[in-house]
């Protein structure tokens, strides 16, 4: 079970990168653009932090993104994950990034049909989006359980990974549904940590241990 945090934000990375709890990052060209940074100096800052899986989203033909995917892998290692488009184009490319043992992620996935394409195609990963489904008016995650029912009833070592994470309770329906990894925003796990009544037990055990500190006086 991992956590990925979706963000380019790296001060907010670095914070949530010190609690030991975040196993990697997931970017994409909205991220990206909102940083307002050059997508290759990113990737260093990000590689500079010590996270040890960056997706690195790649677009254009199958043979261009292939290549993009191999540049990026030997400029950057194995921190590497190339994130590809959910289309023929896309896995024409993640199968010859496979052949390489290059790792993969295949984003845009909204069916379990798409996701047997991609598990065919060799992705590492494939990332249903839990939130994007649900605006439609369908079940994101009964498309995480479908997907993760098929990957271990037919031993398919592609792992899933929930994205479009909007809510902490949707984050930990996304594992309770088979999900191996969720990448989420910042906020969403930063709301992992916190709960009302841990608060409020905080706040009675700081009175007393305060109390305990003037009796002992």
């Amino acid at each position: 079970m991992d956590i990925f945090l979706d963000s380019c934000d790296i001060p907010t990375i670095e914070a949530a990168f010190c609690t030991g709890l975040i196993d990697g990052v997931t970017t994409n060209p909205t991220l990206v653009r909102e940083s307002g940074k050059d997508p290759e100096w990113l990737y260093q800052e990000l590689s500079d932090i010590g996270l040890n899986d960056i997706s690195m989203e790649v677009s254009g033909s199958a043979n261009e993104m292939y290549d993009e995917g191999v540049r990026l892998h030997k400029k950057f290692g194995n921190v590497t994950t190339i994130k590809l488009p959910m289309n023929k184009q896309g896995l024409a490319a993640c199968g010859g990034l496979y052949e390489k043992g290059i790792r993969t992620n295949v984003t845009l996935i909204f069916t379990p049909a798409q996701a047997i394409l991609a598990a065919k195609a060799g992705a590492t990963y494939v990332s249903p989006f839990v939130g994007r489904v649900d605006d439609q008016g369908f079940a994101g995650l009964e498309v995480v359980r479908a997907i993760a029912d098929v990957f271990t009833r037919h031993s398919i070592p592609t792992r899933v990974l929930a994205a479009s994470i909007r809510t902490v309770q949707r984050a930990v329906r996304s594992f309770y549904n088979g999900a191996e990894i969720v990448t989420m925003p910042p906020k969403v796990f930063d709301g992992m940590f916190n709960h009302i009544l841990t608060d409020k037990g905080l706040e009675i055990f700081d009175q007393d241990l305060r109390l305990i500190d003037q009796q002992s006086q």
